[in-house]
Formats: structure tokens, sequence, C-alpha cells
């Protein structure tokens, strides 16, 4: 809340987010305290987690790679490994400074190159690619982006759930 008051002095707005961290998970049709924090997937998550980290942004500095940050999600581009695991060193210790840490699972150095494996970011999947060159012109490299093979199948087995015969309101006559 103290980030917020940073930025936010109406306060009905302020009460409101605080009773809205306060309203704690329903889990398994019980109601479980929140202690610290917003409950994942809460309606007021993203906003809280964008104004927290707000002050990552402010204390990032480009000589550690260019930051790019939607919600929790985030990429560092560097030019190089050693750049990038200096980058990953300071992300690591300005977090911790915020009481948070990189999730181990999803943290990883990955070094873009033609036919190498890419990174999925945002829904999409990042990869370096070098175009044909028709009629003369030069090959360009460039980062193409697509759909990710785990955005693709949550797509289609929400289509498969909207039209299951049994969700099908057929007509009688």
């Amino acid at each position: 809340m103290e980030a917020v008051e940073e930025r936010i002095c109406d306060q009905s707005v302020l009460k409101l987010l605080r009773a809205m961290l306060r309203a704690g998970v329903m889990e398994d049709g019980q109601v479980q305290p929140t202690v610290a924090g917003t409950p994942q997937g809460g309606v007021c998550s993203p906003v809280m987690c964008n104004v927290y980290l707000h002050r990552l942004d402010r204390a990032w500095d480009d000589g550690d790679g260019v930051l790019v940050r939607f919600a929790d999600d985030l990429v560092v581009m560097c030019w190089s490994r050693s750049q990038a695991e200096q980058a990953l060193a300071r992300l690591t210790e300005l977090l911790v400074g915020l009481g948070l840490e990189p999730k181990a699972a999803k943290t990883r150095i990955v070094h873009l190159e033609e036919g190498g494996e890419g990174l999925d970011f945002l829904g999409f999947h990042h990869r370096l690619v070098r175009s044909r060159g028709r009629n003369g012109t030069r090959p360009v490299m460039f980062l193409a982006r697509w759909p990710a093979d785990k955005a693709m199948q949550h797509a289609r087995d929400r289509i498969r759930e909207l039209t299951r015969r049994s969700r099908l309101l057929l007509d009688p006559k």
C-alpha cells in the first residue's frame, strides 16, 4: 500500500483497495484470509503488480540491458552472455529489495540465434529467423513471433469446451 500511496491520494480509492486486499481467497468453498499481497488471479492483482513493480522500472539502469515488463512477466535483452549474467544478478538484487524473488522455473538466459530455441513471452514464441530474400534482395535477420504452443493449446481447449455437443441447443422441430 505504501507504493500505491506514492501515486494515489484519493482516500476512497485507497479504502477500496485495502478492502480488496483483505477480502481473502475462496478455496474449496472456504474463505482463506490473505496474509500479504494480492491473491493470484484477483481482480486488482495486475494493477497492484504494476504499481508495486514500478519501483523496479525506476531503479533499472539500461546499462544492465533493456527491460521489457508487463505486470509480473519480464524479459531483459542484452548484447552478451556476461551482460545477461550481470543483468540477472542486478534484477535478483532489486527484487529482493522489494521482498520478491524470480521464479526459478521460469528464469533463464537464452541466446537468440538463427535456428535456436527462442523464448515464450506473453503468450507468443519469439525466435530469430532469416528471410529468404527474393528477386535479388539480401536476406534479413529478424525476430519472428507467433502464438506460443501453450497459448494455442489453451485456445483449442476453450473452443472445444464452448462447442461441445452437450452445450449445443438443438431445436427439436
